[in-house]
């Protein structure tokens, strides 16, 4: 495995307990770190979210990670022991909603016969 791809795995477990357990937002209450992509130079990295409930209550917990961006990349530094950061920017996560959208579309079309299921699974 490459330096960044192993670097964005411990940023990604350090980032989950920062979110989950140091911040005291009750928006964030719902808010799971699926992914983090640390650029080649490890300066910045992507930290993928996936977030529960309404549009509005997404957007408000998009809203608060964002407001916390230092104070995540701070704790960051000192639980690994960094002299530099990278710059933390989060993004919201879809495939999840994306597969779920594409289950409920063939189990529609499963319904009105347009398809069976059989070929679902041979898919």
């Amino acid at each position: 495995m490459r330096r960044p791809e192993r670097f964005a795995e411990a940023l990604k477990e350090e980032i989950s307990e920062v979110v989950g357990f140091e911040l005291d937002d009750p928006r964030l209450e719902m808010v799971t770190v699926t992914d983090v992509v640390v650029a080649a130079d490890l300066r910045d990295a992507k930290v993928y979210v996936l977030v529960t409930g309404s549009e509005s209550e997404i957007e408000s917990a998009l809203k608060a990670l964002n407001n916390a961006e230092e104070f995540v990349r701070q704790q960051v530094a000192m639980n690994l022991a960094l002299r530099h950061a990278p710059h933390v920017h989060f993004v919201r996560d879809t495939a999840e909603e994306n597969a779920s959208r594409v289950s409920e579309i063939l189990d529609d079309l499963t319904a009105k016969g347009e398809i069976k299921k059989e070929e679902i699974s041979e898919m």
